[in-house]
């Protein structure tokens, strides 16, 4: 197991320990959300943690999840989830998030704003001080919107490239039939809150991967000392 993967093993395991029995939790997409998920099927199958009802954020999650044999239900079934847990590409130092590296950031803000808590798992790696300055912030089009947005946030010193599918011809397309552009900004992003107002006012755009204000605790892996380790940073004011 290379470096990498055992900081997100340690951070998984970590996460599971914050949840307890009876909640209904959110269950993150992403490589480091798949061996947090794996973890909880594994302290279900031992019975030490009970009657758990997962809400998935993404298809991927949702065929883990019931490959795994966690219990899940609809996210329109629920009024309020418990505990959500994800992983993200980019923290800044507020706590503030671009995910969206999987295309999964409609629903991961869906279920992200329901929950009492986001608990968000990473390696250190994506811990950056500004976002948006090495990792592009996904933009949900409409099919037949993405010319007319990417024209917009051109204007706005962005830009953007339509996110092609490996082994596919052709755009990756999302959960919801729709199309992802990856967008830098010229300094990167000072104010999420402001940029994220902004292009979910462009017309033909879903939701984009900024998540402001919504985190409540970090979990971050590391590598010390040739042994895994996780640790939790306290939100910059």
């Amino acid at each position: 197991m290379d470096s990498q993967t055992q900081m997100k093993q340690a951070v998984a395991d970590a996460a599971i320990r914050e949840v307890k029995s009876d909640m209904v939790l959110g269950l993150g997409s992403g490589s480091t959300a798949a061996l947090m998920i794996k973890s909880l099927a594994n302290e279900i199958r031992l019975g030490k943690i009970q009657n758990i009802r997962g809400v998935a954020t993404s298809f991927q999650s949702e065929v883990l999840a019931l490959e795994l044999n966690i219990p899940m239900i609809d996210l329109a079934s629920v009024s309020q989830i418990d505990l959500a847990i994800d992983g993200a590409d980019e923290v800044d130092p507020g706590f503030q998030l671009i995910k969206g590296g999987g295309a999964c950031h409609v629903r991961e803000k869906l279920v992200a704003s329901k929950a009492d808590q986001l608990l968000i798992v990473v390696d250190e790696t994506k811990l950056v001080q500004n976002l948006n300055q090495s990792f592009a912030l996904p933009v949900e089009v409409l099919p037949n919107a993405w010319k007319q947005v990417k024209e917009v946030i051109l204007e706005m010193n962005g830009s953007s490239s339509l996110r092609m599918a490996t082994k596919k011809a052709g755009p990756v397309v999302t959960d919801q039939g729709n199309l992802i552009l990856d967008v830098f900004f010229n300094d990167g992003i000072k104010n999420p809150k402001n940029i994220e107002m902004q292009i979910n006012n462009i017309p033909g755009v879903l939701e984009n991967g900024l998540f402001v204000d919504l985190t409540d605790k970090v979990l971050v892996g590391k590598i010390e000392n040739d042994t895994p380790m996780v640790y939790s940073p306290s939100r910059a004011s």
